[in-house]
């Protein structure tokens, strides 16, 4: 089934015939430096790959497992380096929010408003975030059944959202542990929304590591290129340059130096199952 397109920034969109877009940064922002290394070297993946790029990186994780564990630098000083990220290299922003209070402000630099999976079903949140006019992933909970995210898609449309990306991101498995089912992206693709799928926060073992989650990175490409085969129409990608010195995810996120790989393995995969480019499809 194809999805609506659903434009992102000048250049950049979502869905439709287009080429998969791809959505990757650092879990965290931990410093000015380390955004704008990793937002050079995706930049040149993306334009080596032929991919529409978005840079994506949290100014506050929330949800930590831990209270002593490292957030990030805050709205303030996050958003003032997102916003020279966006400048400098040129790249659209996604970042999450965790209040509606935080709406307004991250709109005012990000070009996609994330509504993280803990707070999927949060009606005044969503609706925030798809008030602002900004193009609005929501990212499917994992305690949520892929066709109950048609209500989260209503609450935004409700509140004038007309830019909906609907991530897939792992579901509960038991303790400490997340499954994909490979058939919830084709069910999120009923929806008619562009589908992403979420390769690094799968392989998360939620709280796995006491204090904070593990990871099995080793399956990020098993699992990125099984969803490419059933039909995504973006990737979302964690990445750092030593992911093991990574400040969150980082037994899950990426070296940066592999991705280039991935993204050829994926699209590969995806043009053999018939998820064509326009302009191969004209």
């Amino acid at each position: 089934m194809r999805t609506r397109r659903v434009e992102i920034a000048e250049g950049v969109a979502a869905g439709g015939r287009g080429p998969l877009l791809l959505v990757a940064g650092p879990c965290v922002i931990e410093s000015r430096r380390q955004c704008m290394t990793l937002a050079k070297r995706l930049k040149a993946v993306a334009a080596e790959a032929g991919l529409p790029l978005v840079f994506k990186a949290s100014f506050d994780k929330a949800n930590r497992s831990s209270a002593r564990s490292y957030r990030g630098p805050g709205l303030e000083r996050g958003l003032g380096i997102l916003a020279e990220v966006k400048a400098r290299h040129d790249v659209p922003i996604l970042t999450d929010i965790h209040e509606t209070s935080q709406a307004e402000p991250v709109a005012a630099v990000a070009d996609v408003l994330q509504i993280p999976a803990f707070l999927c079903r949060q009606t005044d949140l969503i609706q925030a975030a798809a008030g602002t006019g900004r193009a609005v992933n929501l990212k499917k909970g994992q305690f949520v059944a892929p066709e109950d995210m048609r209500l989260a898609v209503e609450k935004a449309t409700a509140a004038g959202g007309r830019k909906v990306l609907l991530t897939e991101r792992g579901t509960a498995f038991g303790y400490h542990n997340l499954v994909v089912d490979m058939r919830s992206l084709a069910i999120l693709r009923g929806l008619g929304w562009p589908v992403v799928f979420d390769a690094t926060h799968s392989v998360q073992l939620p709280g796995g590591a006491g204090t904070h989650s593990g990871g099995q990175r080793e399956f990020v490409a098993v699992l990125a290129r099984a969803a490419a085969a059933v039909g995504i129409d973006g990737l979302f990608v964690e990445v750092a340059v030593d992911p093991a010195k990574a400040k969150s995810d980082a037994a899950n996120s990426l070296a940066v130096d592999e991705l280039a790989a991935l993204l050829s393995a994926v699209e590969s995969i995806r043009q053999a199952a018939g998820v064509a480019r326009a302009t191969r499809d004209a």
